[in-house]
């Protein structure tokens, strides 16, 4: 609205809108004729009709005089100038800025749970000598994921999660041909790996599931380990181990070269199978003797009976290797 203060006649005063408020204020020092005016109605003209940009989206459709109208961009695309737009009074109407751009950008920072990363100048092709860096800071907790529809001379994605800050992801890709790439991006809360406990007799080294991280398998004295001695989550929507859970076996026989050591019966503390053949090989440096003690010692009482070989039948045997020998007939 337009503010006029004086004591004399003004000139031609316009409205710029449907009302106009008219403020009269006297004192005791001087009096006069005072004043007689005269008003009509006249039509406003408006603002043209803003243009609004490729690949973006206008909001508000009044154009009159101090009218606002403001732009956003589809995704992919940044807003280059001026997000809102007032219609302003004159004899001319016009907008105080010219219509703003959506533009793909060559890098950036994102923030969104989901998005949309263009190459610069999607849909058309990218110019040549390019070296752009998009990064995708997620809240802490949460990891993305990219689909991609891409024709591009190279493109490389690193991502990296310190667990105590947001999960960021590097987007970065050099161009030297007019190619183009599209990605939507899209935020998931991560999950840890599947829970290995209950592990049975062994232990876990690290408690920490998450992507990226690794955890030991390691068995008590007398089992030994089938499969894989260290397992890494691995990363993704759906996480999952890089191999399947250890276990650890009380085996039928095998060779033993530690200086001390357990032997437990095959599948120990369970029962043993039927038709098993079992040998086990201990042997120890020179000038040294094995010390046998059972602490445990169970078969079946009918008949044919398993029974448990030794070489000999003394408990301190003076010889670098002793064999024992179980079978079950």
């Amino acid at each position: 609205t337009n503010t006029s203060f004086s004591t004399t006649a003004p000139a031609l005063l316009n409205s710029t809108s449907n009302q106009l408020y008219l403020h009269f204020h006297t004192d005791i020092s001087v009096v006069a004729a005072g004043f007689h005016l005269e008003y009509k109605t006249v039509g406003l003209t408006t603002c043209p009709e803003p243009v609004i940009p490729a690949n973006g989206i206008k909001n508000g459709d009044r154009y009159m005089v101090n009218e606002v109208v403001s732009f956003s961009c589809e995704p992919g695309y940044m807003l280059q100038g001026h997000s809102h737009m007032t219609c302003m009074p004159g004899t001319v109407r016009r907008w105080n800025y010219p219509p703003p751009l959506c533009i793909a950008k060559c890098g950036g920072t994102l923030y969104d749970m989901s998005n949309v990363v263009l190459s610069p100048g999607f849909p058309g092709n990218y110019p040549g000598n390019l070296d752009c860096t998009w990064r995708i800071m997620l809240p802490v907790g949460y990891g993305g994921c990219a689909e991609s529809w891409l024709w591009i001379s190279c493109l490389e994605i690193t991502a990296s999660n310190a667990f105590v800050s947001p999960l960021f992801c590097t987007l970065h890709g050099f161009a030297d041909i007019h190619i183009f790439y599209y990605f939507f991006l899209l935020a998931y809360e991560l999950q840890n790996c599947q829970d290995p406990y209950p592990f049975h007799n062994g232990y876990i080294i690290n408690s920490d599931f998450n992507a990226g991280q690794s955890i030991t398998f390691e068995c008590f004295p007398g089992y030994v380990l089938v499969g894989h001695h260290v397992l890494t989550c691995q990363h993704g929507i759906n996480r999952k181990w890089n191999h399947p859970f250890p276990r650890c076996e009380a085996p039928c026989g095998y060779n033993v070269t530690a200086p001390n050591g357990t032997i437990f019966s095959p599948e120990y503390p369970n029962e043993y199978p039927d038709s098993q053949d079992c040998t086990w090989l201990i042997t120890v440096p020179h000038g040294h003797g094995v010390y046998i003690n059972f602490t445990l010692l169970q078969t079946e009482s009918h008949n044919p009976t398993p029974y448990l070989n030794l070489t000999t039948t003394l408990l301190t045997i003076n010889k670098q290797q002793i064999r024992i020998v179980l079978r079950q007939k």
